[in-house]
């Protein structure tokens, strides 16, 4: 069987449960361990330093214009002759989607299966998890794989509780400029982790939202993630933040409780980094109970 993955969530699952001997294809933002296949899914974007104003501006003027910032290659597509293909209808902006797949796939002899992973909420990730595992015709892996990560976020809730840890009014934020707030399956992240964010859309889409609202919401901690940055790039553009008036009033600012993380761990729905996330979390949420492993350390950092 030939697969292609449109999806890094879904790329790096497959890795994770250890079924790349079929993964033929993958896009150009999958992760590092596909780095060696070839790139199906390109983007108007890639190689490009735009700032996150400028990318939301792009995107915007595409949606008004009815375009996708992404293509596929079609010679790449003829020549692998997948069939089956992850994809998605989560976000436009994050990934191509399955209407503009479907698109691609028209001149093909063979049609493939198409498999959409849309998760809305973080069941819904495991969930894709198996669904992936399935497809393989490898349900035990799936099952096992779940399990594995299932207790690990028990483990944190059971310590939580433990410690009758209080949570802690946080906010996420998945983009700098304009700012958005978190949405899908982060809220969920935040909860088992020990927080709650006020100010997210748990299981919807993140929105753009006010200054002024951040500030009257005052969040204790305050974690920046922008979708498809690293902490480094967040880094470049943290000055928009901390221009901004009331930005040294806040709770979080006050406290030295302000974070910057690496984006695949809340907006890349892949389970395993998704638990890592959790992890981070727990420990900015509550570092007195929770000491994360130095790979997941290595993944976030105060701002100061």
């Amino acid at each position: 069987m030939k697969v292609i993955s449109f999806l890094p969530a879904a790329t790096k699952m497959i890795y994770d449960m250890g079924l790349q001997a079929d993964l033929h294809g993958v896009t150009f933002e999958c992760p590092a361990e596909a780095s060696q296949l070839p790139k199906v899914v390109r983007c108007v974007l890639e190689d490009k330093n735009y700032t996150s104003l400028e990318i939301d501006q792009i995107f915007s003027a595409s949606v008004a214009k009815g375009e996708s910032l992404y293509w596929v290659d079609d010679k790449l597509l003829e020549e692998i002759q997948p069939d089956l293909i992850f994809t998605q209808d989560v976000c436009e902006v994050c990934q191509i989607d399955t209407a503009c797949t479907q698109a691609a796939l028209v001149n093909l002899p063979k049609q493939p299966l198409l498999v959409p992973l849309s998760p809305n909420n973080l069941e819904d990730v495991f969930a894709c998890a198996l669904i992936i595992a399935e497809a393989f015709g490898k349900k035990e892996v799936g099952i096992a794989y779940v399990a594995k990560l299932k207790a690990e976020v028990d483990v944190i809730l059971d310590t939580l509780r433990a410690n009758r840890a209080p949570l802690k009014r946080t906010m996420i934020m998945e983009w700098i400029e304009p700012i958005y707030n978190c949405g899908h399956w982060i809220p969920f992240q935040i909860a088992a982790a020990g927080g709650v964010d006020m100010l997210s859309n748990p299981a919807g889409d993140s929105i753009v939202t006010p200054w002024d609202k951040i500030v009257r919401y005052n969040p204790e901690v305050l974690v920046i993630a922008p979708c498809g940055f690293t902490k480094e790039r967040t880094l470049e553009e943290m000055y928009l933040l901390t221009d901004k008036p009331e930005w040294k009033n806040l709770q979080a600012v006050q406290n030295n409780e302000v974070y910057i993380a690496d984006f695949d761990m809340f907006t890349q729905p892949s389970i395993g980094t998704l638990v890592e996330g959790i992890k981070a979390l727990a420990a900015m949420f509550h570092p007195s109970i929770f000491t994360p492993d130095e790979c997941i350390i290595s993944k976030f950092r105060k701002f100061n």
